[in-house]
């Protein structure tokens, strides 16, 4: 099944399976961290991308189904998806990025590989802010046009698909009737939106990917479910298609957002950082992209500078959350 799009958000619900099997997911506009020797805190969100479907434009590419989202960014732009549940419903999630998945590194496949995790579980993995590196750092998604090698999914295997595809597997409504039926009252992180600010941001062309930016604190939490306990014979997917913000005025009538600002920018706003880290859930190990080159390393070695603003600073300190 395809999520519906509402308040600029994918909303999948599974009501066959449990009428509070609801998953929503947001594309956050961030700060792209420098890319050089640091590792940055999570920066915060400064307002959700706009998403469309692509049966709604006038002008869409023969290689999109109609059920596709589009999501514009500009050249360089950073992103970071939330996840989270009205009423906290576990849901196995997997993410392909231009046809590699972005917690190994595989090649991303149809069925999910539970031996090699090749997923993650909300909600105790609220964000996603980039391709997993190690137990505590992920690559900052940027996006980047196809064809120039700039993309991670093109460094690995040679090609990219242009999609980001977003898999959801439900708990299975027999498990979540056991465990509402005895669980005591617990705080939570029953806010994975936090970090995201009101404030709103100041103010090549074609389709794009998402390439390895700079360096963040985040760990993917290590699987807790048994395999069984997910109904895997339902699956949600929902196909978002990255266009240039310079286009998007062309194919849906409507001014592309506002430019992210620069880094000099962020700082002057006074944006905080956040830092979520719990050792005790952090998956161990690299994956395959702890080798993956960054797109300055790549543009450097081409001897051109992709990254129009990428000045390092000293970060500020983070504030932590804890769930």
């Amino acid at each position: 099944m395809s999520p519906t799009v509402t308040r600029n958000q994918l909303e999948f619900a599974f009501p066959d399976v449990h009428p509070d099997a609801r998953l929503h997911i947001r594309v956050h506009r961030t700060l792209r961290v420098p890319d050089d020797e640091t590792t940055y805190g999570l920066p915060p969100s400064i307002g959700s991308f706009p998403l469309t479907n692509a049966e709604s434009v006038a002008h869409w590419s023969r290689t999109w189904a109609g059920s596709d989202v589009l999501l514009p960014m500009w050249q360089a732009e950073a992103a970071w998806f939330s996840f989270s549940s009205p009423e906290d419903y576990p849901f196995l999630v997997r993410i392909s990025v231009g046809g590699i998945n972005a917690v190994t590194g595989d090649d991303f496949s149809d069925a999910v590989d539970f031996q090699g995790e090749d997923y993650f579980e909300v909600p105790e993995q609220p964000w996603l802010d980039g391709f997993r590196v190690d137990e505590k750092t992920v690559r900052q998604f940027v996006a980047m046009p196809l064809g120039g090698g700039y993309t991670a999914a093109e460094q690995l295997t040679g090609a990219d698909d242009g999609s980001l595809r977003i898999q959801v597997t439900p708990l299975r409504g027999s498990v979540w009737n056991e465990r509402t039926a005895t669980r005591r009252e617990e705080p939570t992180l029953d806010d994975p939106d936090m970090m995201v600010l009101c404030a709103e941001a100041p103010g090549a062309a074609g389709a794009m990917g998402m390439g390895a930016g700079g360096s963040i604190t985040q760990s993917i939490a290590t699987p807790i479910e048994p395999r069984t306990n997910w109904d895997t014979g339902t699956i949600g997917e929902a196909v978002l298609r990255i266009v240039n913000s310079a286009d998007w005025e062309g194919l849906t009538g409507t001014a592309p957002h506002h430019a992210p600002p620069t880094i000099e920018e962020y700082l002057q706003y006074g944006y905080p950082w956040f830092e979520w880290y719990d050792d005790s859930l952090a998956r161990r190990g690299d994956s395959r992209l702890s080798g993956l080159k960054t797109v300055k390393e790549i543009g450097d070695a081409k001897g051109e500078s992709p990254l129009p603003d990428n000045p390092s600073f000293d970060p500020p300190a983070p504030h932590i959350v804890t769930a």
